[in-house]
């Protein structure tokens, strides 16, 4: 296990809008948006030289009172990333986060594999134990059990893509393999294992097994908690947490003056000149954090594009500086 940046770096991507219309996260304008759409913000990413693009992982969304707010769109994973991967050529692809329970282990071995050996070497695995129960129930899986049953996936994923299409095996409470080889062999040894979540069991899966962390809902003000836990518990169980890369979702950000209207009241965000935004998330890369989730608020697309290109431009550049 080890992380993919550098002593003094900090890598910046964004959750891409348009493949989930979640309307908790969803902006106006991403409704009525198409295939070529996502693909120009993915490829403008790129070229404003963000780190990655993520995509969110939901396999059928029940009609109850939980989940109201997030609608049924949710582009598969694995079928996104691998078709944005052919139209661009250099920025990591993340699911953010794939929720291991769903699959067995050795198909999310495969496809993750697959996804790295079609992209040379550009996916990030992130992968979280779920929160829908009926959406457990829909699939016969016991939500009681997704905790373990997590903990465990990654270790049996582990095991058969790091064979390099060899024969493994693993046993465990859930999963049992023998002799079977799972190819094609990722471009990458270990295709990093990021944990998303931040709950207790999350934050302790991510120093025991985790190659990275994606915090799912964490505040400004908890940043500091939550690592001081995790590294109590690396202590405790011996990791050494400089093998981690640490990941903070920063409030909702529009380079510039930001247009009326355009974050409700009371909605945490940050706004202003790019030397205010880079100043502002500097607090988070004083703790230790190395990977800044990014979700850029805009009117439309145009604007949006825009925004993505004057953060990479314009705000990257002064994080470290």
């Amino acid at each position: 296990m080890a992380r993919i940046t550098a002593d003094g770096e900090v890598l910046c991507g964004i959750q891409l809008p348009i493949q989930t219309l979640n309307e908790r996260i969803r902006q106006p304008w991403e409704a009525d948006a198409t295939v070529d759409d996502l693909v120009t913000v993915a490829q403008t990413a790129e070229s404003a030289g963000l780190g990655f693009v993520g995509v969110c992982d939901h396999i059928a969304i029940p009609d109850n009172d939980y989940a109201a707010h997030m609608s049924t769109t949710w582009y598969d994973p694995i079928a996104t990333l691998s078709y944005l991967g052919g139209a661009t050529s250099t920025i990591r692809l993340l699911s953010e986060v794939y929720i291991l329970p769903y699959r067995h282990p050795l198909t999310t071995a495969n496809s993750f594999a697959t996804l790295d050996h079609l992209t040379g070497g550009r996916a990030l695995m992130g992968v979280g134990a779920g929160h829908v129960e009926a959406e457990f129930e829909a699939l016969g899986l016991n939500f009681a059990d997704r905790g373990r049953m997590t903990n465990e996936a990654i270790d049996a994923v582990r095991v058969a893509i790091e064979a390099a299409g060899g024969f493994c095996q693993f046993s465990g409470e859930f999963y049992h393999f023998k002799d079977v080889g799972v190819g094609p062999a990722a471009a990458q040894s270990a295709i990093p294992i990021w944990i998303g979540g931040s709950s207790r069991p999350a934050l302790r899966r991510v120093v025991e097994r985790g190659d990275g962390w994606i915090p799912q809902g964490t505040p400004r003000e908890a940043i500091a908690e939550q690592l001081d836990y995790m590294s109590a518990h690396a202590d405790a169980v011996g990791r050494d947490l400089d093998e981690v890369d640490f990941g903070w979702i920063a409030e909702s950000i529009h380079v510039g003056e930001p247009p009326e209207g355009l974050f409700a009241p009371g909605w945490p965000h940050l706004s202003g000149s790019p030397d205010q935004i880079a100043e502002s998330l500097r607090y988070a890369l004083g703790l230790g954090i190395s990977v800044l989730f990014l979700f850029l608020r805009a009117r439309d697309l145009p604007e949006y594009l825009d925004q993505v290109a004057r953060f990479g431009t314009e705000v990257v550049p002064l994080l470290t500086d």
